[in-house]
């Protein structure tokens, strides 16, 4: 699933979070786990979503996914095939 996310994903988890804080933290908290950080990297994510409300969550849409994974206004599918070409 990692691996799929992309704009829409992150559009609408970024109105839960606003709209629905709770399930926001919980639903981040998965992608937090399911992305390839460090231990303290994930430790410090975890900490950074739960500690600062609407804040962390942001903070880690924008700037904690791997950017290999996620790219702005860019659907997966086109991914696949610059990949594919590379």
């Amino acid at each position: 699933m990692s691996g799929n996310r992309g704009c829409f994903f992150n559009s609408v988890v970024f109105l839960i979070i606003v709209f629905i804080p709770l399930l926001g933290h919980i639903i981040e908290t998965v992608m937090v786990l399911q992305d390839d950080h460090s231990p303290l990297g994930m430790v410090f994510w975890l900490l950074l979503i739960w500690l600062i409300p609407f804040i962390g969550p942001l903070l880690y849409l924008l700037f904690g996914q791997k950017r290999t994974r996620v790219y702005f206004g860019q659907p997966s599918y086109a991914r696949a095939q610059y990949q594919q070409y590379r």
